[in-house]
């Protein structure tokens, strides 16, 4: 089992490892402890390093597998079982998709705190993504609207707490779960939740920032209907 720093430290950028499985079919290993977000969520996995002695691993990706999580390695060579690693992130990529993240976050909770409307679908990359709504009607004007509310709760510079708690007290908490399908497996006993405090607070797996106020400016850059009442909204960040 990887023990995962990311999920209580989301500003780790470097950690100390040690390779416990090797993949030679994926080209890939596994640690015992990681910083790499493994991808999930709509948040794309990490990249980076591990360092060994005056060798360079480079880290292309990371997955779960199970309750292990595999960092694939770029070229032929891979570390040896029982090798200790030191492992980097790619922390420019990271802090601009936990800055995406969070600005997701707070578009979700704008959404349905003022219009109640259930999440249908998300995805990210650095800087940029895009959220589904269940929206009857969506208009240039309230599109504009929602862009006001949401550079609000920016500059409010609302605190960001990651709790993780067993799934019977999770679920005791109103609206934990924003998305229309529950996307929780019924074998998860722990569920991780992020609060923008005075705003959202819901089940999440991915990393943010600490405080609203790092997002920085949101531009709400399109919108469009993908059939129904199933809306987009497309959103933006500064570098």
């Amino acid at each position: 089992m990887t023990e995962l720093l990311y999920q209580t430290d989301s500003y780790l950028q470097e950690f100390e490892g040690v390779v416990v499985a090797v993949d030679e079919e994926q080209r890939a290993v596994v640690l015992d402890r990681t910083a790499f977000y493994p991808g999930g969520g709509g948040q794309p996995a990490d990249q980076g390093m591990l360092l060994v002695n005056d060798a360079r691993y480079v880290v292309s990706k990371a997955k779960k597998a199970g309750d292990d999580v595999l960092h694939f390695i770029e070229g032929d060579a891979l570390p040896a079982v029982g090798t200790a690693v030191h492992g980097q992130i790619n922390w420019e990529r990271r802090y601009q998709l936990m800055r995406t993240h969070t600005a997701l976050h707070i578009l979700c909770g704008v959404v349905w705190r003022d219009y109640h409307a259930s999440v249908t679908g998300g995805n990210m990359e650095p800087l940029k993504g895009r959220m589904d709504f269940e929206f009857e009607r969506l208009k240039g004007d309230l599109v504009h609207e929602i862009e006001e509310k949401i550079n609000i709760e920016v500059a409010a510079a609302r605190p960001i707490r990651v709790a993780i708690l067993p799934r019977e007290e999770a679920f005791q908490i109103p609206d934990l779960i924003r998305t229309k399908i529950n996307l929780l497996p019924e074998g998860i006993t722990q569920v991780r939740t992020v609060e923008i405090e005075g705003l959202d607070l819901q089940a999440d797996g991915g990393t943010h920032v600490a405080n609203t106020s790092e997002v920085g400016p949101i531009r709400i850059t399109d919108y469009k209907s993908k059939g129904g009442i199933n809306k987009r909204i497309y959103i933006a960040l500064d570098a």
